[in-house]
């Protein structure tokens, strides 16, 4: 079948899902594989749960009249959500980057959808399966899209683009994060970039934080850019305060006054900038930018303020990298507060640099007095400190359980496989 007549079925039938649990009546099931599972095998099942089709790629699996089988479910997905994204005539916002991209992404979405119908990423649907998901679920009706990008190896970031075809695009930062799969830092700096050079090649336009003199190098060429920082900047932006929740003071641009965030942390400010650089540019009210941005709130262990008696938790475990960690590390320092709790879990992915990235974060914390330490799991095992080690998150919930803290600030971080929100766990 051609992805042509695929998608005048998709049209009848636009709910899309790779996963029986979250079936529908009426929707579209595509059995992907993975190394462990093989989709095909649950077509009957989806067929049974109401789905009008599954998309399979085994003969053996086909139910006459209720499957189609295609060469590649995975190839057919993309090339779906390829043709649909053709079908809309709107702008298509990509952002990727190592740090913030789901927060500026919510921000943004946020700021848009006081105007505009938007569509975005649902969740961190932000990989080879999620982007495709997120195209197919904008509706044509919609007015804007924001898509999240994220990446863990060269040529991936360029492939989305391939499908997503952003008309817009923003590179929040490039620091250590998948360290292992990119090849270093400059290696992080090719691969995101990969979506100037997109941007470059379609004449499309890149909202850049003007602070980052590597953003500007690396975006040399592209056609329309909107510099947003703390000066030098079409828009510009200080902070006023960070504790507990970041303020900042607008001083150029339409919008020209207190922005009074739910965020956490002065390494909030570029996102910040950002949402109000991207409603400007889109014509955004002034009054609706700061209405949009002070209603965010953050969660999913996002840098997420969380009272638990006298204490003030920041829950920022939803992941980690040496950049993020070091940022979040550091907005405690600056607080003025006594009684700071640090509860790192280890960082992933960083290949041969991760011993000395960790022994680096443990050069930090030295910097500062704390109330407590507690480092957990991955290469913080393999490092001598003076600080309280502990295998894993159960063994950090166990440990505060048993801790009596009052009026104490608390930074819980870690990467996703290290599972941190546990700790505040019953």
């Amino acid at each position: 079948m051609s992805i042509e007549s695929l998608y005048q079925i998709y049209l009848q039938h636009p709910n899309v899902q790779t996963d029986t649990r979250a079936l529908t009546p009426g929707c579209l099931f595509f059995a992907l594989k993975g190394e462990k599972f093989n989709g095909n095998a649950f077509a009957a099942k989806a067929i049974e749960q109401g789905a009008a089709y599954a998309i399979i790629d085994e003969e053996a699996y086909s139910i006459e009249g209720k499957t189609i089988c295609v060469d590649n479910v995975l190839s057919t997905l993309q090339q779906l959500a390829a043709h649909h994204r053709q079908q809309l005539k709107i702008p298509v916002i990509g952002i990727t980057g190592s740090n913030g991209k789901t927060t500026s992404k919510e921000l943004v979405h946020a700021v848009l959808s006081t105007w505009y119908r938007t569509a975005t990423t649902v969740g961190n649907l932000n990989n080879h399966i999620g982007i495709p998901l997120t195209l197919l679920r904008i509706p044509l009706d919609a007015e804007m899209a924001v898509v999240e990008m994220g990446a863990n190896h060269q040529k991936e970031i360029a492939d989305y683009c391939d499908y997503t075809a952003p008309s817009h695009g923003i590179i929040t930062n490039c620091g250590k994060a998948h360290l292992e799969g990119f090849g270093g830092v400059e290696g992080v700096r090719k691969g995101k970039g990969e979506l100037y050079d997109h941007l470059r090649s379609m004449n499309g336009t890149a909202f850049i934080m003007w602070d980052y003199d590597y953003l500007r190098t690396m975006s040399t060429g592209i056609e329309t850019i909107i510099k947003y920082g703390t000066a030098e900047s079409d828009i510009e932006g200080k902070i006023l305060q960070a504790q507990p929740f970041l303020e900042v003071e607008m001083t150029k641009g339409s919008v020209s006054c207190t922005i009074r965030t739910q965020l956490v942390g002065d390494y909030n400010l570029p996102n910040v900038l950002m949402a109000v650089a991207v409603g400007q540019y889109f014509d955004v009210s002034p009054e609706k930018i700061k209405q949009a941005i002070e209603s965010y709130t953050p969660s999913n262990s996002r840098s997420q303020l969380v009272k638990q008696g006298t204490n003030n938790i920041i829950l920022d475990a939803y992941n980690a990298n040496p950049s993020s960690m070091r940022g979040a590390i550091e907005n405690l320092m600056r607080l003025q507060a006594d009684n700071k709790v640090l509860m790192l879990g280890a960082m992933a992915e960083l290949g041969e640099e991760s011993l000395d990235e960790h022994r680096q974060i443990v050069n930090l914390i030295g910097q500062s007095n704390w109330k407590a330490v507690v480092l957990v799991g991955g290469d913080f095992l393999k490092i001598n400190h003076p600080y309280v080690s502990l295998a894993d998150s159960s063994a950090a919930r166990d440990w505060y359980q048993q801790q009596s803290f009052e009026n104490c600030h608390i930074l819980i971080k870690g990467s996703r496989s290290q599972q941190m929100e546990k700790i505040l766990q019953p």
